[in-house]
């Protein structure tokens, strides 16, 4: 009896080291740190990068980037927005780097229709928006060409090596 307790401890410990019935974890991107010198991570952003104040893009870096990394992609969203989830920012072809600055890069379309950083302008009254940053880790190029639509850098981020992101919260009075 004891000798088929053992057995099946290892049979199960097998299994478990596999991933058999468990999921298949490998296929999780990785963690990036993500983090800006404007605000901390679900903290309210401050009027200067609104459409209350200067409407100025908030730095956002991000940390070590997984060796095989050959390009960085930045979104930055707001999904409380009425009509649906509004894109603020596209930046891609952002090289990989030690310094982990993503103010440089090929940008995208936003939601608004132009391309670059569109500041938050919460409906007055909506309650808090949450905007948050998102950095993709991509293995391969994704060969977006400039101007591409929020459309077409979700498809090209949709296997990413690995992602992070940073959320700043920002509401209206009235």
């Amino acid at each position: 009896m004891r000798a088929a307790n053992v057995s099946g401890l290892l049979l199960a410990a097998a299994l478990s080291a596999t991933g058999c019935g468990g999921g298949d974890s490998s296929s999780k991107p990785a963690l990036l740190h993500v983090s800006s010198t404007a605000f901390i991570n679900n903290s309210r952003l401050a009027k200067q990068y609104t459409c209350d104040g200067a409407g100025e893009e908030p730095e956002v870096q991000v940390g070590v980037q997984p060796v095989g990394t050959k390009e960085l992609v930045l979104v930055v969203s707001d999904p409380d927005a009425p009509g649906g989830t509004f894109t603020h920012l596209t930046r891609y072809a952002i090289r990989p780097s030690g310094s982990g600055k993503t103010d440089a890069g090929t940008e995208g379309k936003n939601s608004a229709g132009g391309t670059g950083w569109t500041p938050p302008c919460p409906p007055k009254g909506s309650g808090t928006h949450h905007y948050v940053w998102t950095v993709y880790a991509l293995r391969d190029p994704s060969t977006l060409k400039a101007g591409a639509s929020p459309a077409e850098v979700t498809a090209a981020v949709k296997d990413p090596l690995a992602r992070g992101s940073i959320t700043a919260l920002y509401a209206r009075s009235g």
